[in-house]
C-alpha cells in the first residue's frame, strides 16, 4: 500500500508509523499544581557533546502548557515491567501517587524505578506541527540494569536479545 498521508487516511499513516518498534519514556516536569508527568515513545538522542536529547509532546494535551513552559524536565525509560506506570501517565498526569518519586533541586519530580533517566535543563523548543520538539541540555544521568518496555504496532511488549 502507497499513499499521501492526509486526513482520508489518518489511521493507516498511525499505523504505518507503528511500525517502527521504540522505547516507552515517562516525561515528568515541575507545574504550579505539583509534578505532571506524560508517557512519550517521542524520545532520542541527539548529540554527544554537548549532551542533548529531544522527546516531542502533543500540543493538543492539556499537560502541553506545562511542558512548553518547564525551565527542566526529566525522562524515565521504563523497564519491561513498568506498562502499569507507563499507562498511568498516559491517562493522567499526576499519577504519581504509590510511586518512589524525589523531587531534584530544580524541583522535577524523579521517578526512581526507572532503567534510565535524564534531567534536562530545556534548551530549545521548537514548532513541528501539532507536536512541538523539545531539546534538552542532559545536566545528570541515572542508570540500572534490566530490559526495557517496548512499544510497537500500539501494543506494549519486552525486548529480546539474540544470544
Amino acid at each position: 500500500m502507497r499513499f499521501s498521508p492526509d486526513e482520508d487516511n489518518t489511521r493507516a499513516f498511525r499505523d504505518a508509523l507503528g511500525r517502527f518498534a521504540t522505547g516507552v519514556t515517562v516525561i515528568t516536569a515541575p507545574s504550579p499544581t505539583g509534578g505532571i508527568g506524560m508517557t512519550a515513545n517521542s524520545f532520542s538522542s541527539v548529540s554527544l557533546d554537548p549532551a542533548l536529547v529531544l522527546w516531542a509532546p502533543s500540543k493538543t494535551s492539556l499537560r502541553y502548557p506545562h511542558f512548553e513552559t518547564a525551565t527542566h524536565f526529566a525522562i524515565h525509560v521504563m523497564g519491561e515491567d513498568q506498562k502499569d506506570i507507563a499507562m498511568r501517565f498516559a491517562k493522567q498526569g499526576d499519577a504519581f501517587e504509590g510511586l518512589s518519586v524525589h523531587l531534584s533541586d530544580n524541583g522535577v519530580p524523579l521517578i526512581d524505578s526507572c532503567l534510565a533517566r535524564f534531567e534536562c535543563t530545556t534548551s530549545a523548543l521548537h514548532d513541528a506541527g501539532d507536536h512541538a520538539i523539545m531539546v534538552g541540555q542532559v545536566d545528570h544521568v541515572m542508570l540500572k540494569t534490566g530490559s526495557p518496555l517496548v512499544f510497537a504496532n500500539g501494543q506494549f511488549g519486552g525486548f529480546l536479545a539474540e544470544t
